[in-house]
C-alpha cells in the first residue's frame, strides 16, 4: 500500500527547505504523496508540483490557515484548494497582514522584556522579504532568540516567551475556525482540524466537524497513542476523514521542529476522499 503525508512546510512560510527539497525527502521517505500546507500562503506549490512531477510524487495543493477560537490558535488544513482563486489568495493576504501585526506586538513585548530584537534580524534570520507571498512566523523569531544568545534553544523560546503562556505571548483578533472551514469550501477544496491534541479543547473540535470540516487530524507528530484513538474515534463517530501528517518544519537550530517526512503517515486512499469532499 502506497503512503501518504499530509501535513509539512517549507521555506514559504517556516520550514526550513525549499519545496522541492521536500518532495525530494518524501521520494526518499517511500512516499507517494505529499501536501504542502504552509500557513497562510500557498507560495510554495507551484515549486513542488514541478519537483513532484520529476521524481513521480503527487503533490495536494494544501495551506494551514492560522484561525482563533475561545483564545488559542486553532489551525485549519486545506486540501485540494484552487491555489489560484483570487477571493482566497485575497483572504490569505489579509491573514499574513495580521500575521505581521503580531509579530510586531510579540516583538515590543520581548523589547520591554529587554531582549532587544529587530524585525529586520527576523526578516534577515527568515532569509525571506518583508513582503510579497511568503509569511515570518514565531519559530524566525526564536531562531534570533537562539542566535543572540536570549535563550539555548527553539523550544525554550517557545516556553519562556513566543508559546501560549509565555511572557511575551500575544493573540490579536483573527478568522474563527469555522469561517476557515467555509473559505476552503469556497475554494474547491476539503477543510480538515489540524493537530486537535494540541487544543484541550475536544468540544470545540467536535463543533468545528459538525460546522462542516471534512476531517481530523488524527494521527500527529505531536499526538500521543491515547491522542490519535482519540481523535479516530471522534472522526469514525462523526462520520468524516483521518488523516496523518508529520508537521515536517526541518532543522533549526540544531534542534528538528515537530518529526521528520513522513513520520506520520496514511494509505494513499485518503487522496480520493479528500477528492470527493472537496465542495
Amino acid at each position: 500500500m502506497t503512503e501518504v503525508d499530509l501535513h509539512m512546510h517549507t521555506t514559504a512560510s517556516d520550514g526550513m527547505n525549499r519545496p522541492s527539497e521536500n518532495v525530494r525527502m518524501a521520494l526518499e521517505a517511500g512516499l507517494s504523496a505529499i501536501a504542502i500546507t504552509d500557513h497562510d500562503t500557498v507560495a510554495g506549490y507551484v515549486e513542488a508540483a514541478q519537483a513532484g512531477q520529476t521524481l513521480g510524487i503527487t503533490v495536494v495543493p494544501g495551506v494551514e490557515i492560522s484561525t482563533v477560537a475561545e483564545g488559542q490558535d486553532i489551525h485549519i488544513l486545506g486540501y485540494y484548494i484552487d491555489v489560484n482563486d483570487e477571493r482566497l489568495l485575497e483572504r490569505l493576504r489579509q491573514l499574513r497582514s495580521t500575521r505581521e501585526n503580531r509579530n510586531a506586538m510579540l516583538l515590543e513585548r520581548l523589547r520591554e522584556l529587554g531582549l532587544d530584537i529587530t524585525i529586520e534580524e527576523v526578516i534577515e534570520q527568515a532569509g525571506k522579504s518583508a513582503s510579497g507571498d511568503e509569511t515570518i512566523g514565531r519559530p524566525h523569531i526564536a531562531s534570533v532568540l537562539v542566535s543572540k544568545g536570549y535563550v539555548a534553544s527553539v523550544h525554550e523560546a517557545f516556553d519562556r516567551y513566543l508559546g501560549k503562556g509565555g511572557a511575551a505571548y500575544v493573540n490579536p483578533p483573527r478568522v474563527s475556525p469555522f469561517e476557515a472551514v467555509d473559505w476552503i469550501h469556497e475554494a474547491g477544496g476539503a477543510a480538515v482540524v489540524a493537530h486537535p491534541g494540541l487544543y484541550q479543547a475536544d468540544e470545540l473540535v467536535e463543533r468545528i466537524v459538525r460546522h462542516g470540516a471534512d476531517g481530523i487530524e488524527a494521527f500527529h507528530s505531536d499526538h500521543t497513542p491515547e491522542d490519535e484513538s482519540r481523535y479516530a474515534e471522534m472522526a469514525a463517530r462523526l462520520q468524516v476523514l483521518v488523516t496523518a501528517g508529520s508537521d515536517f518544519h526541518g532543522e533549526r537550530n540544531g534542534h528538528e521542529l515537530h518529526a521528520p517526512i513522513g513520520s506520520r503517515r496514511i494509505g494513499a486512499h485518503v487522496l480520493e476522499q479528500l477528492k470527493a469532499r472537496a465542495k
